[in-house]
């Protein structure tokens, strides 16, 4: 094909070549440019978990306070439901129209619907401002490829990693926001005003009393570790199974496609939607959530290890073996965080949640942030030690990834695990 000299001047794909070759260096703008698109995108994600419970507390749309979490999942999951319906769509339009339409278009998306979240005044508005953040936010897909397109091939891990330190500084800081000004709904009484209730429960229940340091409370700092040390198994989960899934089965992996990825993993969330929609509720008041969660780890251990026997599989079988296990594990993985959420929620009371569940999402931020950089780089050891006579490549991922789920259900029981149920 014939490109005309004037065509190349206005080519983007053109000029980001011809800088490619005049600059051999780091391209520090174009990554400051990407940095500041992930802390955005990473920010909507995170901020609102600290405050979300009292949100819908606020609607009045739960019977009771026990199915206030059955909510919250509802409103979480809307965000993510949203983004796995659209991103092939918009890694489409991307290849098709440039990175940089998408990556515009997915800033004001944050912008306008983000605020509208906030100003939500019912359930159904906050859901579907979250599912239409998820849907028309497309940045993260384009700007990956972005990072890739505008450096040598020597610097792509380092655009990479600053993807990921971005994407981990807003998962920190989005929970600090979100839980210093989420302070709207607490109770502001003057001393006149308690003449009016004759209620003693309720009384003592909107008093302000004597607020306990957080971080003397037990019951909620080993929950929020407990929680902490599985949210670091899920993140490096969904790290390394994808790295897995498309990897050659000379290394262990399924040579799976990009797309069969998605489908695997669209079906699991569609399922788990499904599942913490309409049976998540009732199981976890029968058996509470500290027993589905050991249960779960239990359940998670024996699924994984299967994983590297499952790739010895191939056609029909291989796709339901694959797809039964990556719905089981993100069933019973939403099910271990919400009922953790559960237990740090019953641990304080609700002058305190606020600042609870911000110290929580901060802690838990910071695991996750470390889980898809660690479970890249065990990834990357294991694709270099296929052939070790013991737990060679793949069966060493999975039996690090079974060990930390093995921590994490230890933890569960007491003396480390306390309970405490504060109204």
């Amino acid at each position: 094909m014939i490109y005309y000299l004037d065509e190349r001047e206005s080519c983007p794909g053109c000029i980001i070549n011809n800088l490619k070759q005049s600059n051999s260096g780091i391209p520090f703008k174009h990554f400051f440019y990407v940095f500041l698109l992930a802390l955005i995108t990473a920010l909507p994600m995170s901020s609102l978990f600290p405050f979300l419970y009292f949100m819908i507390k606020d609607f009045n749309i739960a019977k009771r306070e026990e199915d206030i979490g059955y909510y919250v999942g509802v409103v979480g999951s809307a965000f993510m439901f949203g983004r796995f319906l659209t991103s092939i769509i918009w890694g489409m339009i991307a290849d098709e129209y440039g990175r940089k339409p998408v990556m515009i278009f997915g800033t004001i998306a944050v912008i306008i619907f983000n605020t509208l979240f906030g100003l939500s005044t019912n359930f159904w508005m906050a859901v579907s401002t979250r599912f239409l953040l998820g849907s028309l936010c497309g940045i993260l897909g384009p700007m990956r490829a972005y990072v890739s397109e505008i450096c040598h091939t020597k610097y792509e891990a380092l655009g990479m990693c600053i993807t990921s330190t971005a994407w981990g500084i807003g998962l920190v800081i989005g929970p600090t926001l979100g839980g210093f000004l989420s302070q709207e709904t607490l109770h502001f009484h003057t001393k006149n005003g308690y003449d009016q209730i004759e209620n003693l429960e309720e009384l003592e229940e909107i008093s302000p009393s004597p607020k306990q340091s957080l971080f003397k409370n037990w019951p909620l700092m080993s929950s929020i570790i407990v929680f902490s040390v599985f949210q670091l198994h899920d993140m490096a989960y969904a790290e390394i199974f994808p790295l897995w899934a498309v990897s050659s089965k000379n290394h262990g992996g399924l040579s799976y496609s990009s797309e069969e990825v998605g489908e695997v993993l669209a079906i699991s969330g569609f399922v788990m939607l499904l599942f913490q929609l309409f049976l998540y509720p009732t199981i976890e008041r029968t058996f509470g959530p500290v027993l589905l969660s050991r249960v779960g780890a239990v359940i998670i251990i024996v699924v994984l290890s299967c994983y590297p026997f499952i790739a010895k599989f191939s056609g029909l079988k291989l796709t339901i073996l694959i797809d039964l296990a990556s719905v089981l594990h993100i069933v019973i993985s939403a099910c271990i965080t919400t009922g953790m959420l559960l237990l740090q929620n019953r641990a304080v009371s609700q002058s305190q949640r606020g600042a609870a569940n911000g110290i929580s999402m901060t802690v838990m931020s910071l695991f996750k942030a470390a889980g898809p950089a660690g479970g890249g780089a065990l990834f990357s050891w294991a694709q270099n030690h296929q052939n070790e006579s013991f737990l060679s490549g793949d069966q060493m991922v999975f039996f690090i990834l079974n060990a930390i789920e093995f921590i994490a259900l230890i933890m569960t029981f007491k003396p480390f695990l306390a309970f405490s149920d504060v109204n």
